[in-house]
């Protein structure tokens, strides 16, 4: 054969490949069976994190997925928001933060599955469940139940991001990385108090999904009634009782959760990783094959996105990746060995059923130890960036001059969200009383009371133009009465309550109708007359504030209004102020936070972008310290009481320019921004502590496999960030040190070259190495005793020493 005859078989031959391989592709496959989710042909254990696209930035997308990915996750799972993409009828938006193609096409890149959670209720703390408020003013429309203008509003926007995500070719059956989709979300026990409507509307949903054809499963999470082919599927903090409602389906964990969510005015939470692994190696061992960390990254409720309402701007929910994208050690590494453990046993896992030994009536053995997970312990804090907010200026809301084009009439009392229709947090209700001269409290006697019943979620009193009071709800309970004397004049009163909303409810039954605002009844007692009911006297409205009106927030209208110095103003603490200065980025590539700590309540904007939220509400809880033993509950690891629930407030770096970047503050209570700096979130202190006979992987196969081969001595590792070296050894001991991270000391047994060592292999360096064995510290501190290496070390940025 000539050579140019080969070149032609030899190309021919390369076109069939790829042709074969591109056939491959597009006819990609994924099915179930009793035993696991099969990806063309293979069943598969699956281990999947949420990372809610709104809920950072594009910029830090591939690094949070990248990340995921290098710590043993195979699926990235995400819900789909509707009132992102759909803020008004038919006018919709996939941009920014809401291009969920880019979001997907980045997970894909990065070789990982993606598991669609299409709802399109999400409840996920996020206002209103994720369905746009618009839903709700849809003539004969009812929520989540067999009513036809729901269900046609549904129907049509789980058509769209279907149709969109097929357009692009992203589901696995076109060669995308969509292996698996969900219809409607924790439906179970709404569908059984709507009874045959509940029923009806579950059914219809599960079969509108899949006549959609997407070539992937569809699942229904806590729905023990889902339809075939459906998948139902368990979310809590433990599912190893879970068994799916067919013998055929597998057995599937799509929230398994890694911690819990903050709400202002309540303690942060922290779900230990023991338990945790313990929860996910235990539903795997009872026959589990796809679990999700819900959350794997938390990220940040920007905006006016948080629901509950009372939802903190911070969603970091204790997660494997903190709100900021930054490792949480040991969460993250402890996760990472039981991933790399299970899937060393795939193939028998999924492959075969187990023979369950007993060890006696009631027994069973399960050994978990902390130390047997050699994993780094990281301490992150807040440092200065010593970057300056120059000139800060502020502009008065001026309660006073309320009366403008922007406002209506009405007798009586209004909802709040009917009126808003949730534009802004903020309604102003007016009214104005003519007190006569003749008032006993005029001439010395006791002061009348106002009283105002309040639907949620907060009101501000102002009394002819002066903040008289406030009056807060909480998240569970919405519903609050303001109480508070009153300085009255003879004549002519005006009495403001500015009603704020703190996110609106996402979850529980036909939340729809639920009230917000102030609907009475609102009263003056104290009076000579006695009683005095304003609630269906004249009221004057104005929806929002008069800075959003000139849209303040913006730096091309920043310069709009005349801005006064803000130490005239810090001065006398005065209530509804707006607040601007101008500040630099700072160097580095860490992530930034604003210390609000001087503040108190209100929202923050950035160059225009808004941050979300802020309230500096003390945490009530018990904080009584954490075990990881028993079961686990959001109560029983509390952490920050008697603190501001949420002091820093996350900076996404890619919303700064180079210099003069605008802060724009609206204070509700009165604050000194002076007090508010801009600070990085870093890496402090890493710690390790591994005994001297730790399994390994790597002897784990020797023994599997029955080599003769040498023991691999175990290592401690040691990693800063990026852009750190560790500068110095806070602590080192080989031999049987006491205490935890933080808290080292030597015990009874101690090498007394342990520090030397670890600081000539670690220091200057940004991760580092050492074998623990006797021979690399001189000699053994204590023959016969198990001995294991724990270390301290500081992390500081390159060139800095410490």
């Amino acid at each position: 054969m000539g050579t140019r005859s080969f070149a032609k078989l030899f190309l021919w031959l390369l076109l069939c490949l790829f042709g074969l391989l591109g056939s491959q592709l597009i006819q990609a496959t994924v099915t179930y069976d009793r035993k696991a989710i099969v990806i063309n042909g293979q069943r598969r254990i699956l281990f999947s994190g949420s990372i809610h696209y709104p809920r950072s930035t594009p910029d830090m997308w591939e690094d949070l997925i990248q990340k995921a990915k290098d710590g043993g996750v195979d699926v990235i799972e995400t819900y789909v928001f509707w009132n992102v993409h759909e803020p008004s009828p038919g006018n919709f938006n996939f941009e920014g933060r809401n291009d969920l193609v880019r979001f997907i096409r980045t997970i894909h890149k990065a070789g990982l599955y993606a598991h669609l959670r299409i709802g399109p209720y999400v409840c996920a703390e996020w206002n209103f469940g994720g369905f746009p408020v618009w839903l709700k003013y849809v003539p004969g429309i009812s929520f989540r139940t067999d009513n036809e203008p729901f269900k046609k509003a549904m129907q049509g926007f789980t058509e769209k991001i279907v149709g969109l995500m097929k357009s692009e070719n992203l589901f696995e059956s076109q060669g995308g990385p969509i292996i698996l989709s969900q219809i409607e979300n924790e439906y179970g026990v709404q569908s059984k108090l709507f009874g045959a409507a509940g029923y009806n509307y579950m059914s219809w949903a599960a079969d509108m999904a899949v006549k959609l054809g997407t070539g992937v499963p569809w699942v229904m999470c806590k729905e023990e009634d889902a339809p075939d082919p459906v998948i139902n599927t368990c979310n809590g903090f433990y599912c190893d009782q879970f068994a799916p409602n067919k013998p055929y389906k597998p057995t599937m964990w799509t929230e398994a959760w890694s911690g819990w969510f903050s709400e202002f005015g309540g303690p942060l939470h922290q779900r230990p990783v023991q338990d945790l692994a313990f929860a996910v190696a235990r539903f795997i061992q009872k026959g589990g094959s796809f679990v999700n960390y819900y959350m794997y990254h938390g990220g940040t409720n920007f905006g006016r996105s948080a629901g509950g309402p009372f939802i903190t701007t911070s969603y970091d929910y204790d997660a494997p990746l903190d709100e900021y994208g930054l490792i949480r050690q040991p969460k993250y590494g402890h996760l990472k060995e039981l991933h790399r453990s299970i899937k060393m046993c795939e193939r028998a896992l999924v492959s075969v059923d187990p023979m369950v030994t007993q060890l006696g009536a009631f027994q069973q053995a399960h050994v978990y130890s902390t130390e047997h997970v050699g994993v780094q312990t990281s301490q992150m804090e807040m440092l200065p960036t010593n970057i300056e907010m120059l000139s800060w200026e502020s502009y008065d809301e001026d309660v006073s001059s309320l009366y403008d084009g922007s406002t209506f009439t009405a007798s009586g009392l209004l909802e709040q969200i009917n009126v808003t229709r949730d534009a802004s947090d903020y309604l102003w209700y007016i009214t104005n009383v003519d007190i006569g001269s003749s008032e006993a409290f005029l001439r010395g006697g006791e002061l009348p009371t106002l009283i105002v019943r309040s639907s949620g979620h907060a009101v501000h009193v102002f009394i002819n133009g002066q903040l008289s009071g406030s009056a807060f709800g909480t998240r569970e309970n919405r519903k609050f009465t303001y109480t508070g004397k009153v300085n009255l004049r003879a004549g002519k009163n005006k009495i403001a309550l500015l009603s704020v909303a703190v996110g609106l409810p996402n979850v529980g039954g036909h939340y729809e109708t639920w009230n917000t605002g102030i609907l009475g009844p609102v009263a003056l007692h104290g009076l000579d007359q006695g009683k005095w009911d304003l609630s269906w006297q004249t009221w004057t409205y104005q929806v929002g504030l008069k800075g959003e009106a000139m849209n303040l927030l913006s730096p091309t209208s920043v310069s709009s209004v005349d801005w006064m110095q803000s130490s005239l103003v810090v001065q006398k603490q005065q209530p509804l102020t707006w607040h601007k200065a101008y500040f630099n980025s700072p160097d580095g590539d860490e992530p930034l936070a604003l210390d609000m700590e001087g503040m108190g309540k209100g929202q923050i904007w950035i160059n225009g972008q808004s941050i979300g939220r802020y309230w500096t509400a003390y945490a009530n809880g018990q904080c009584n310290g954490c075990s990881y033993a028993g079961s686990f509950r959001p109560p029983k690891c509390q952490l920050g009481c008697g603190k501001p629930t949420q002091r820093w407030y996350h900076v996404p770096r890619s919303w700064l320019k180079p210099t003069q970047n605008l802060l724009v503050v609206f204070e509700e209570l009165g604050g000194d921004p002076s007090r508010i700096s801009l600070v990085k979130r870093s890496v402090a202190t890493v710690c390790a502590e591994v005994a001297e006979f730790h399994p390994t992987l790597k002897n784990w196969h020797i023994e599997s496999y029955g080599r003769a081969e040498e023991f691999h001595s175990p290592k401690v590792h040691l990693r800063c960030n990026q852009g750190q070296t560790i500068s110095s050894i806070k602590f080192a001991s080989f031999g049987t040190p006491l205490g935890t991270c933080g808290t080292y000391q030597q015990g009874t047994c101690h090498a007394p070259t342990s520090y030397d060592i670890i600081e000539r292999k670690c220091k200057g360096k940004q991760r580092c190495a050492v074998t623990i064995s006797n021979s690399n510290f001189g000699q053994d501190p204590c023959p016969n005793v198990l001995k294991r290496l724990s270390v301290e070390a500081v992390c500081a940025p390159t060139g800095l020493r410490v």
